[in-house]
């Protein structure tokens, strides 16, 4: 057996050799799991005025955040994964902005917890496109 075509298994299956990329997965993996494992916190943070239940919100977005971690892993999916990353990471900022506000009388750590993941986003964004960007 040779290097890997397009009609074997082995194609679909073969891991990117790009640590940033490997790193993102992780994250995305680790959040989703959390999304997961420990839904009550997650759930708090959603903003009331979406449709249908806070768990919803949370399910899907850890399901989403898995999905996309392991597209990143696989290396034919990972410039697209990147792209999808970005726009999770946009897609969920209102949510870190709602979060900000609901804290704003808690604790000065957990405010500085809320307002720091604030900018943060901005770094996540361009992380996913620079690996969108990657692609040959």
């Amino acid at each position: 057996m040779g290097d890997a075509d397009e009609t074997s298994l082995g194609y679909l299956t073969q891991v990117t050799t790009s640590n940033s990329a490997r790193v993102l997965a992780a994250f995305l993996l680790f959040a989703g799991i959390a999304h997961i494992v420990n839904p009550k916190f997650f759930d708090a943070i959603i903003p009331h005025f979406l449709p249908l239940s806070a768990r919803f919100w949370t399910i899907s977005s850890g399901i989403f955040e898995i999905a996309v971690g392991l597209l990143v892993l696989n290396a034919k999916t990972t410039p697209t994964a990147g792209l999808l990353a970005a726009l999770l990471f946009i897609a969920v900022f209102p949510g870190n902005l709602y979060m900000a506000w609901l804290w704003r009388h808690r604790s000065f750590w957990e405010q500085a917890i809320a307002y720091v993941r604030l900018p943060l986003q901005i770094p996540l964004i361009l992380w996913g496109l620079s690996i969108w960007r990657s692609r040959k």
